[in-house]
């Protein structure tokens, strides 16, 4: 075979487990899954964790989460030797985490607001299994500190930040209070209570700027105003929106970068020190939402990147932060310089590009935290080794502006081999709800450097069916073939341009 050819094959899958399937370097093939197991493999340079010692020992935990990220626990889990118990939706009790889970419990009906963001709920199951620990996951309540209070009071451990890091950093106004504090450069901007302090604030950074939800995430509660006569419509479209999302119509403005790009640092704390785990770009985006990772961040300059990773330390630092967290920077491209946008303060979707280029398992890292063990991973022992891609494979149909397609899966192909890794959670049969999230997979990918991790993917995504649902395979296939995106470094303006390209493309493919 040619050096760094990459040589791809497929596997069906039908019936037990579907989740991760990572190994090393060239050769690809594809996974039809049948009956027995096409779930998180992952091999490697994983480290094993730590060495279980101390208390409180974790030994059955409750997962509190559903679809891909549930599978992932589980995963570790398994490897750890700890019993994995799932809390389940009546829409998920039949789904491929509660056949990969030691045992079930039933947490609530279907809508996520009586079951997966309830509290009091997912606490009272976890008493009923006599659980050691909950994992939250991502959304739903990872990030809510009366889940994190709630576990205390009961004496169960919490797999995340205390309660008082999860409120400096939920409040998006007292996270960049604390950002100060701890010496970041953040966006020039303030509340605004009401239009008149919308005004005010608007007055003193101009126009262009976005519009945020004070307790906000994932891109709910933002917008953007580009000139004074949007800004009265807009700001009440914000706040209505962060109300009905989180219960909280708070909004600050901040000044919008025009030619800016979203970087992330990975941390890791045990309340007394921490360690970074080096950078992500999720500068793809559409309408603040991800959907390509990779690590590390491409044409980024080393006094850039160092900075970064100073800046998100000396943040975990300043908070004595315990746990995963994700500092989210956003790079000016024009000037070189960056400012502090957010932390979260939980695993991050994209958390499987930084354990391919570092080798590191961090549900396993997070567990061993949690259990109250101090860091075993010194900021000079971090040594990034390559490249990672990750694309996020939704329910969605792209050519009909993003239109949901929920429904019943009929087959699902896995791409295998050297550098490839898909978290699923779906397989042949598999029904994706219409109550949840759009995503069912995630193809990551590591290479030598970013143009093997990308000539891997490309490869990988030929292979790759989820059928009887329409998925967002075909964007991500003409992402990886745009000039632009592949030199490197595009900023969070890229996709809808890209897009406004393409959309005759997408709806021929589709």
């Amino acid at each position: 075979m040619t050096p760094g050819a990459v040589q791809t094959g497929a596997v069906q899958t039908g019936a037990v487990q579907t989740g991760a399937v990572q190994t090393g370097a060239v050769q690809t093939g594809a996974v039809q899954t049948g009956a027995v197991q096409t779930g998180a493999v992952q091999t490697g340079a994983v480290q094993t964790g730590a060495v279980r010692v101390g208390a409180p020992r974790i030994r059955r935990l409750l997962i509190a989460n559903r679809g891909e990220i549930a599978a992932r626990v589980i995963r570790t889990c398994a490897r750890l030797g700890i019993e994995s118990v799932l809390a389940a939706s009546d829409a998920d009790l039949d789904a491929l985490p509660a056949r990969l889970a030691d045992r079930v419990v039933r947490l609530g009906p279907a809508p996520a607001t009586a079951s997966y963001l309830d509290a009091t709920a997912v606490v009272r199951a976890a008493q009923a299994i006599a659980a050691d620990a909950v994992h939250p996951g991502y959304g739903f309540l990872s990030e809510n500190p009366v889940l994190a209070r709630a576990c205390a009071d009961a004496e169960i451990v919490f797999v995340g930040p205390s309660a008082e890091s999860l409120e400096a950093v939920g409040d998006k106004l007292r996270a960049r209070a604390h950002a100060v504090a701890a010496g970041l450069p953040v966006v020039p901007g303030g509340e605004a209570a009401d239009l008149a302090g919308a005004r005010a604030v608007a007055a003193e950074v101009g126009y262009p700027l976005l519009v945020k939800a004070v307790s906000g995430g994932g891109g709910r509660g933002m917008k953007l105003v580009a000139s004074p006569d949007e800004l009265s419509h807009t700001l009440d479209l914000a706040m209505s929106e962060a109300a009905a999302a989180f219960g909280d119509p708070r909004v600050y403005l901040e000044r919008f970068v025009e030619s800016g790009r979203h970087v992330e640092v990975q941390v890791l704390g045990d309340g007394t020190r921490a360690v970074a785990l080096g950078d992500r770009d999720c500068s793809v985006q559409r309408r603040y939402q991800k959907l390509f990772e990779e690590a590390p961040a491409p044409q980024l300059s080393e006094g850039a990147r160092a900075g970064m990773a100073q800046a998100a330390l000396a943040l975990a630092e300043h908070l004595r932060y315990r746990g995963l967290g994700t500092v989210e920077l956003l790079h000016d491209r024009e000037r070189d310089s960056f400012y502090f946008l957010e932390m979260n303060a939980r695993i991050q979707v994209e958390h499987p590009v930084t354990e391919m280029v570092t080798g590191l398992d961090l549900v396993a890292e997070q567990l061993a935290v949690a259990e109250g063990m101090p860091l075993r991973l010194r900021q000079e022992e971090i040594v990034l080794s390559g490249h990672a891609v990750e694309c996020r494979i939704n329910a969605e149909d792209w050519a009909h502006d993003f239109r949901p397609s929920p429904g019943r899966i009929d087959r699902v192909v896995l791409p295998v081999g050297d550098g490839i890794r898909v978290d699923t959670h779906v397989q042949g049969g598999s029904v994706v709800p219409p109550y949840y999230d759009s995503l069912l997979a995630k193809l990551v990918v590591h290479g030598r450097d970013r143009d093997d991790a990308l000539a891997r993917a490309r490869a990988a995504l030929q292979l790759l069916r989820i059928e009887g649902v329409t998925t967002t395979v075909p964007v991500h296939q003409l992402l990886l073939a745009d000039p632009e995106f592949a030199a490197g470094g595009v900023d969070t303006a890229f996709f809808e341009r890209f897009l406004t390209s393409h959309r005759p493309s997408l709806v021929e493919v589709s």
